[in-house]
């Protein structure tokens, strides 16, 4: 098998490699929201006219799922813990998602908010929680390809027949795990597990990009410098919230760090120990593919993910692949109805045997990272137990099309898998902002 090798920026964040050898094709997404549609796939809840919450399908333009409901809470008047999803959806992109509120449906629907649209508001009795969906729907307009049309057609087309070959594409998480201007939710979470809190909040704040704002870049280069919090508070634009929540904290509480960390949404603390989990899987992935071994069919000593009852992967459900089972688990994986994984390392987590245990307990070895630092007691309800997570991705209903100097691709992913992971086989760009 020839892989092609990712460029510095991907590899940070453990994207090592390209599945497909061939070259790609640049481009940029989301240069316009509209360019990047996604539509949540959820399995509903019941409407009872008596009911105590509100289910809300909620379409919004350039809003992230986390500011987006720091503005439901602040208009509403209620804890943000009242407002239940089962997703996080990118800034640059129109999104459809699940909301359940708990609040009446005539405060929520009364709530107008710029470039947000109820398009269904109903009372329910029931609740959502994070990944309480089935997947989401794509429609992706890829502009400003380096290549011309023509080549850029032949190339896709060439993906495409690899990737349909495969039966689907290395399940990375994408960029958007990392931060795609700011790629340090990973390290973060690393300093996290490290019990280095002021480590974790200095890189939170400090951390600049040449993508960001110029105000924004020289305010966090000057508290790099000087390590001056009040001054900082004084220098960081109001759009930064949460930079100044943790430094208003700082200023009232002097070397209180992990406070200073506590004022940060608890979802948005749990993705940077997801983070970390998740760059170490990408980096178990890379060795995977760089060995040569399947992603499509098990190897003696993977651990094989059963179908749930909507169809997709049982990260819970595992059965270890023997000489025995093999030709049976082949056949399931070849229909979709099985699925090689490999861990995401917590606090209960086990290797996998054969080759892909010595993969996975030689990354975690290089990282110094142990079972127990995922037990993060000195943050409220904050630690992973880790599971595993299927290493190929199916992708259904994949349309692709050209549209004067531009490519529109359609498509449906189960939940938890990337867009971008799937797109940048056939870009390859190491800009990751590009994504």
């Amino acid at each position: 098998m020839t892989i092609k090798d990712a460029g510095e920026a991907e590899r940070l964040i453990g994207l090592e490699c390209f599945f497909t050898p061939d070259a790609g094709i640049g481009g940029r997404l989301r240069a316009e929201p509209e360019d990047f549609v996604v539509e949540e796939l959820s399995v509903l809840p019941k409407e009872d006219p008596n009911g105590v919450h509100t289910a809300a399908i909620v379409r919004a333009r350039y809003w992230e799922t986390n500011r987006l409901i720091r503005e439901f809470a602040r208009r509403l008047r209620c804890s943000r813990k009242k407002i239940m999803f089962a997703g996080t959806k990118d800034k640059r992109a129109v999104t459809t998602q699940l909301f359940v509120f708990g609040s009446p449906i005539n405060e929520v629907k009364n709530m107008f908010i710029t470039d947000v649209e109820f398009l269904r508001l109903y009372p329910t009795n029931s609740k959502i929680g994070m990944g309480d969906l089935l997947g989401n729907k794509f429609d992706i307009l890829l502009k400003d390809m380096d290549t011309d049309i023509e080549s850029t057609i032949s190339i896709c087309e060439s993906v495409k027949s690899q990737l349909d070959a495969l039966g689907g594409f290395p399940n990375y998480f994408g960029v958007q795990r990392f931060g795609a201007v700011r790629p340090i939710t990973h390290t973060i979470g690393k300093h996290m597990t490290r019990k280095e809190p002021e480590q974790a909040v200095m890189a939170y704040l400090c951390h600049h990009s040449l993508y960001e704002h110029e105000e924004t870049r020289k305010a966090r280069m000057a508290l790099a410098l000087s390590g001056n919090i009040p001054q900082a508070l004084h220098d960081f634009p109001d759009e930064l919230s949460f930079e100044k929540a943790i430094m208003n904290h700082l200023v009232n509480n002097p070397d209180d760090f992990i406070g200073a960390l506590g004022q940060l949404p608890q979802n948005l603390m749990m993705m940077f120990i997801h983070a970390y989990q998740s760059h170490l899987f990408n980096r178990m992935l890379s060795e995977r593919m760089r060995r040569g071994i399947p992603f499509n069919e098990p190897v003696e000593g993977d651990f094989i993910l059963k179908m749930d009852k909507n169809g997709l992967p049982d990260h819970e459900n595992w059965v270890v692949a023997d000489a025995r089972n093999i030709p049976r688990l082949t056949d399931l994986a070849k229909q979709g109805k099985a699925f090689v994984s490999a861990t995401l390392y917590g606090m209960d987590s086990e290797f996998a045997g054969g080759e892909q245990g010595e993969i996975e307990a030689m990354i975690v070895e290089q990282e110094g990272v142990k079972k127990k630092d995922f037990i993060l007691s000195e943050y409220e309800k904050l630690g992973s137990y880790g599971t595993r997570r299927e290493i190929l991705a199916p992708c259904r209903d994949f349309t692709m099309a050209r549209e004067e100097n531009a490519v529109r691709f359609g498509f449906r992913l189960n939940k938890g898998c990337y867009a971008t992971t799937l797109l940048r086989e056939f870009m390859k760009c190491d800009e990751l902002t590009k994504y």
